[in-house]
């Protein structure tokens, strides 16, 4: 079937770019769908947040290594010191987890939220995690530029969970604003796993002490560690041991926390600000490259991905589909619709693939 020019068949731009889709609280859409299910073999892959040519040759030597310990239980004692070393936190703050998504999990199974808000658009397992657990979850969708008023969030809220920077609108919200959603009695958590793609970690909130504060982290998006699931929470030291509580032993492989130690490292450190420096670079080529092709990103991207608006983004993801591309839906993000697309930055010559696709749809 010939592919009819997306552009041609798509001319109107919605013009009021600071009033995006929103939707109800109630809307029903499918937490669980991830930019995994887009990518087929065959298709190059702009749908996943992973960062493109990972592990790098010194940390697989370490994976491999850490095969010759299988046959002991793991012990997380030395990550654990390297994670708290990190962010000048004590080891009695810091649970290592299975990738962020345990995280996740933990704290819907061991937290008793009476109100419990998810702002979005955000990452959806946060709020799958507590549906899950029997929680009831209200919504705080953001539009416009995405960005939040700290003192929008209901006072009543005792749960708020946001992303920083945000997957997917890729938004990087202030430290303070952040910090002003911490009050007596509420708990709030921070999705950092994507703060690493910001040069010197500006706006993170990893290193502060504040009650109630909870900041979780993965190793998977700057270090290709998907597969490994590798991350960690740092909160409380009357949190963490009752999240423990509710985590099966040796939860975290030994390669792991090889993997968890070896990237705290102050040389890992500043081999991931490089390359978040790099990133920052080709994000904003593409992004002004993007415009010119019709897809307008979100303003002031901060992570390894733009959220883009377009006309028709569903019918637009299917021909990319058609000409070897995977982009990631917008649609099953709270507070986003079909006309929003999540598109990975990848280096140089494999974005100019994309859009000279793209460029191609709009002869």
């Amino acid at each position: 079937m010939p592919i009819e020019p997306w552009r041609a068949a798509h001319p109107a731009w919605p013009e009021a770019r600071d009033t995006p889709r929103a939707d109800r609280t109630d809307q029903q859409v499918d937490l669980r769908h991830h930019g995994d299910t887009e990518v087929e073999p065959g298709l190059a892959d702009f749908a996943v947040n992973v960062r493109a040519g990972t592990p790098p040759e010194w940390l697989a030597d370490r994976l491999r290594a850490s095969i010759a310990d299988l046959a002991g239980y793991p012990d997380p004692r030395p990550a654990r010191a390297a994670v708290a070393a990190r962010h000048g936190r004590s080891r009695s703050e810091v649970l290592l987890t299975a990738g962020a998504a345990e995280a996740f999990v933990l704290l819907a199974r061991v937290l008793r939220p009476r109100r419990a808000v998810v702002v979005h658009p955000q990452f959806t397992e946060p709020e799958a995690a507590l549906r899950a657990a029997g929680h009831e979850v209200a919504r705080h969708v953001l539009t416009g530029d995405f960005t939040f008023d700290p003192g929008a969030i209901p006072e009543e809220a005792d749960l708020v969970m946001i992303g920083n920077p945000t997957n997917p609108t890729s938004v990087l919200h202030p430290a303070t604003a952040i910090s002003a959603l911490v009050r007596p009695g509420r708990t709030v958590v921070v999705d950092e796993a994507f703060m690493d793609c910001v040069p010197g970690e500006t706006q993170s909130v990893a290193h502060l002490r504040e009650p109630g504060l909870v900041v979780i982290r993965s190793l998977t998006k700057t270090w290709g560690l998907a597969g490994l699931r590798a991350g960690y929470l740092l909160g409380e030291p009357e949190l963490v041991p009752a999240l423990a509580q509710a985590q099966p032993l040796w939860a975290v492989s030994t390669p792991a926390l090889v993997a968890v130690e070896a990237c705290c490292s102050p040389a890992a450190l500043t081999e991931a600000d490089a390359w978040a420096r790099d990133l920052a670079d080709e994000r904003h080529r593409f992004a002004a490259e993007l415009d010119g092709c019709g897809l307008r990103a979100v303003p002031g991207a901060r992570a390894s991905f733009l959220c883009v608006q377009a006309p028709d983004g569903l019918g637009l993801r299917a021909l990319l589909r058609q000409r070897g591309h995977a982009v990631r839906r917008g649609d099953t993000f709270p507070g986003l619709g079909p006309d929003w697309l999540r598109i990975a930055v990848r280096d140089r010559g494999t974005d100019d693939a994309l859009l000279k696709v793209l460029r191609d749809l709009s002869v």
